[in-house]
């Protein structure tokens, strides 16, 4: 029998932020890691592929607010990142995400 995978050890390298955020980040990539497994029994980001997450993004995601989508496509970025895949992925302007901000982060006018 096999250990499951160790999304915090897979994480660890490119977690970055206040505690919170990080705790964020990998509660969401392993949320996104259960019904990937289910439907393309695909146990660990490594196995990946984009039409995987595009799927979840897209289509699991597709009843959730906004601002959920987004903090996942955030964490699917994070993910992507850790694979050293973002520099040739189409993930990143794949949705009307591309320059959504939640209306909590648009007060303090990041630019």
């Amino acid at each position: 029998m096999s250990k499951p995978f160790d999304m915090v050890l897979f994480l660890s390298g490119v977690l970055t932020g206040s505690t919170t955020t990080q705790q964020r980040h990998l509660r969401q990539a392993r949320i996104m890691q259960a019904p990937i497994q289910q439907r393309w029994q695909r146990d660990n980001p490594w196995t990946w592929q984009l039409k995987q997450v595009r799927w979840f993004l897209t289509q699991h995601l597709k009843e959730h607010s906004d601002a959920t989508r987004y903090y996942y496509r955030l964490t699917a970025l994070l993910i992507w990142k850790r694979l050293g895949k973002v520099q040739n992925s189409s993930l990143y302007p794949m949705d009307a995400f591309h320059n959504y901000r939640p209306a909590t982060m648009a007060a303090y006018n990041y630019g």
